[in-house]
């Protein structure tokens, strides 16, 4: 009896390890890794690996927070949050919808793409808002918060890559 347990414990270890390695070169959706999404639900769970067998490992509670996805595994995706977690969420849970996370101190949303343009608005850290467009050359993005939209650089959110064009 003994015997059957402690191999049906190594089975499912070595299948856990085989799963573990495998998503990194996994890429179901043909889509870049890494690449930003955002979180589509109220209450998103985090796991531990790609399946619900795994233990929830967190459960986000935060509609429209961006998330990098940085593997795939069948319908998983591996994802990074702003505090560098990873873990695993089911790809119905997530959105292509781009959102960001303000960082750092309170920032100042601009009604143009200049340092010296008049404030539209005061964001804190941790608001997410949505990102209308990121021109590739300026350094700034126009994004919308609390009924507010102007423009922000990109050094001051999360969720947009430094050179990255979002139209």
């Amino acid at each position: 009896m003994f015997l059957i347990f402690a191999m049906a414990v190594v089975g499912v270890a070595a299948a856990d390890i085989a799963v573990a390695q495998a998503p990194e070169s996994a890429q179901p959706t043909g889509l870049p890794l890494p690449r930003f999404v955002s979180l589509r639900s109220e209450e998103v769970n985090m796991r531990t690996g790609p399946g619900v067998r795994y233990a929830v490992d967190w459960v986000y509670k935060r509609k429209n927070m961006p998330v990098e996805v940085i593997a795939e595994f069948g319908t998983w995706r591996k994802i990074r949050d702003i505090q560098g977690t990873q873990g695993w969420i089911h790809q119905s849970l997530l959105s292509n919808s781009r959102w960001v996370s303000i960082t750092g101190q309170t920032r100042t949303l601009r009604r143009r793409a200049d340092a010296q343009s008049p404030a539209v608005a005061r964001l804190e850290p941790g608001v997410n808002a949505q990102v209308l467009e990121c021109p590739e050359e300026n350094g700034w993005c126009r994004i919308a918060a609390s009924g507010n939209d102007g423009w922000m650089r990109r050094v001051e959110f999360w969720g947009v890559y430094p050179r990255e064009a979002i139209k």
